[in-house]
């Protein structure tokens, strides 16, 4: 099925004539070329793929007195190359989408704010000091510097009390202060 041009029926036939000199040969021509253009329009992420294939198509038949002449070669080339032009003032105009906005519930962050330190004063004080020194930037480094054990002794330890904590925190969040 042929789809007509915007720029009216003498426009569309004589795209068609400049296709081919046989009607129906012009018209599957036609057809190839329209959805080559969708194809390379929806390869390149284009949302609107068959709008901007009509709109090629549009170009080329206002230009078709001008290149008719001077035009040497197989015509689907010259229809990708005003795609490539459609295209790139597609890109123009089309909106960059908006990043997400931030999550920035302060109440929540309070919340759980408060919680962790309710139970991290909930450890005993070498425990307390032991899950700060490891959460510090330098982290085991700064354990190993500290205690005179080795550290094989922390490695259980450690990541045992960050879950413990990590599980506390989460089940508290929604409690208020105590």
């Amino acid at each position: 099925m042929v789809s007509r041009c915007k720029h009216g029926e003498e426009s569309f036939d004589a795209l068609l004539a400049w296709l081919d000199s046989n009607p129906e040969s012009a018209a599957a021509k036609y057809e190839v070329i329209r959805s080559r253009l969708i194809k390379v329009f929806v390869c390149r992420g284009c949302q609107q793929a068959e709008d901007l294939a009509d709109e090629t198509i549009d170009r080329v038949a206002r230009k078709l007195d001008e290149i008719r002449t001077t035009f040497t070669g197989e015509p689907l080339r010259y229809f990708y190359g005003v795609a490539n032009k459609v295209h790139l003032e597609y890109l123009r105009r089309k909106p960059a989408p908006a990043p997400p906005a931030p999550v920035d519930d302060q109440d929540e962050i309070e919340r759980e704010y408060d919680c962790l330190e309710r139970c991290i004063q909930k450890l005993s004080a070498d425990n307390r000091e032991l899950v700060l020194q490891y959460y510090q930037e330098d982290k085991q480094a700064k354990i190993d510097n500290r205690k005179s054990a080795p550290v094989a002794e922390y490695e259980v330890d450690l990541p045992d009390m960050g879950r413990d904590i990590e599980i506390t925190v989460e089940a508290h969040v929604g409690c208020s202060s105590a």
